[in-house]
């Protein structure tokens, strides 16, 4: 049958796809717009499987935090190309999917998949972006903060890497921040040193017992000086323990005392390209 190219125009303004994708969907669904939006679609989903093994390391980190700072979520929706990574409809797709998560309590992606959005799943929206964009997109980090105390936020120029802070209490907006920054920039794995996991210390401790082996240290000495070396590590990787990055002559334990802040209790770190 003809396709008239104002039916053409009329899909692709409903959906955003090709002008030669719609043309061909309305031919496969004899005129029908509904049944041809489906078929763009299903396309989406083969599109998405197609791509399932490329990297997608680009993409945008969006933020949500209430006004009086108890609630807050953070969401990584990750693409293939920068350039993607500016389409104003990706950038509001992320945004939309942070609103869902937020306002549904939701910390778990494959929830959020499920969860609806315009009458349509989340799922079913991030489908109909591949689709229309043609690159792999997924959520990769979803974190969901809620607390009796103060979640502080700050996110990177570029909106590639964000952080949350919890602390315990209300605090200084500078404070908050400078924590915050603290986080983006240093990377701790751990607020304080009870709360590196054993595995991880257990590994630090072998590593730096080899090493001092190797320098031909007695094993019963290199097994005591490694337990000796872990406080380094504790400065370079637990929060409280590392030097604050605006003054390096006291730690970031001692910059909270110092202006009589509230306890860390924890933080979340979202950068693009890393792991949970």
């Amino acid at each position: 049958m003809s396709i008239s190219a104002a039916d053409v125009k009329a899909l692709r303004d409903r959906t955003g796809a090709g002008m030669m994708d719609c043309k061909k969907a309305l031919a496969e669904a004899n005129g029908d717009m509904d049944a041809a939006i489906e078929i763009l679609r299903k396309k989406g989903q083969k599109v998405s499987e197609k791509r399932a093994d490329r990297e997608a390391n680009q993409g945008i980190i969006v933020t949500h935090i209430s006004d009086d700072g108890t609630k807050a979520v953070a969401l990584a929706l990750n693409c293939e190309t920068d350039f993607v990574a500016r389409n104003d409809e990706f950038i509001q797709s992320a945004t939309d999917f942070a609103n869902v998560a937020y306002d549904n309590e939701i910390s778990d992606i494959e929830t959020l998949k499920k969860a609806e959005l315009q009458g349509r799943t989340v799922e079913e929206h991030l489908k109909e972006l591949v689709g229309k964009i043609g690159e792999k997109i997924e959520i990769s980090r979803l974190e969901l903060v809620k607390t009796e105390g103060t979640i502080v936020s700050y996110m990177h120029p570029g909106n590639q890497l964000a952080v949350l802070v919890d602390f315990s209490n209300s605090i200084d907006d500078n404070v908050g921040k400078d924590v915050a920054m603290q986080i983006a920039a240093m990377n701790p794995i751990a607020v304080r040193q009870e709360e590196v996991p054993t595995d991880v210390v257990d590994k630090e401790i072998e590593i730096a017992k080899e090493q001092l082996i190797n320098e031909g240290k007695p094993v019963e000495i290199a097994e005591k000086a490694a337990k000796g070396k872990l406080r380094r590590f504790y400065e370079e990787r637990v929060l409280l323990d590392q030097k604050f990055v605006k003054d390096s002559s006291v730690s970031v334990r001692d910059y909270l005392k110092n202006n009589n802040a509230s306890d860390v209790k924890s933080f979340y770190r979202l950068q693009l390209g890393e792991s949970n």
